[in-house]
């Protein structure tokens, strides 16, 4: 009995090194780096990749999961956090999302997008959570500008993608979230174009590309 899990351990292990190599080539190298360097890059064998995820799709696909549950643990870090103002959360969650940026495979950064009920579940908690800092910002005198979860997901996204041949990302990319943040709480320009980009919008999209 111990080895049936051992077994299972250690294909979850492999399949975990697995996504890290490709999260990392395809960074590097492009969506279409070949499998098979991914598979080096893991240091496991052509087979083993191909017996977890049978072709790119199924790999890009995993890496979407695996992205959708990074933002959600951080998100669980910022709501387990005492005293914090709806502003400092959201400000928690953009400083947390640049930080595993390299890691964030994810329809708004060109993958394909999934609209599996798996997939829409884990946008819908990211959109629900965040409107949830909106709404305790709101309330706490935080947050005074007329934004909800969307204008956040937009924003973050076009922070965590570098420029190609730009200077320092991770300076520029706080400086951003800086006038991001100073929007939020001074109440934003005198005219903000209306109107909100709704979770609906952006779902519809999707499975026009599916």
């Amino acid at each position: 009995m111990p080895r049936p899990r051992k077994v299972r351990r250690d294909a979850e292990a492999n399949r975990d090194r697995l996504l890290a190599a490709a999260a990392a080539a395809m960074l590097r190298e492009g969506r279409n780096v070949p499998l098979a360097s991914i598979a080096a890059e893991a240091g496991l064998g052509i087979g083993t990749l191909y017996r977890s995820y049978p072709d790119r799709d199924a790999l890009l696909q995993a890496l979407e999961y695996r992205a959708y549950g990074l933002l959600n643990a951080l998100l669980d870090e910022i709501e387990n956090e005492e005293g914090i103002s709806g502003l400092d959360a959201i400000a928690r969650y953009l400083e947390g999302a640049l930080a595993v940026r390299d890691q964030m495979v994810l329809p708004l950064h060109g993958a394909p997008p999934l609209v599996s009920p798996a997939a829409v579940e884990a946008r819908e908690a990211i959109n629900r959570r965040l409107d949830g800092f909106i709404d305790a910002g709101w309330s706490d005198g935080s947050v005074r500008a007329p934004v909800n979860a969307t204008d956040i997901i937009i924003h973050s996204a076009i922070t965590t993608q570098p420029l190609a041949h730009g200077p320092n990302w991770d300076h520029i990319a706080r400086r951003q979230n800086a006038l991001f943040l100073n929007g939020l709480a001074a109440g934003g320009p005198a005219k903000v174009p209306a109107p909100l980009v709704e979770r609906t919008s952006i779902e519809s999209a999707f499975k026009q590309h599916a």
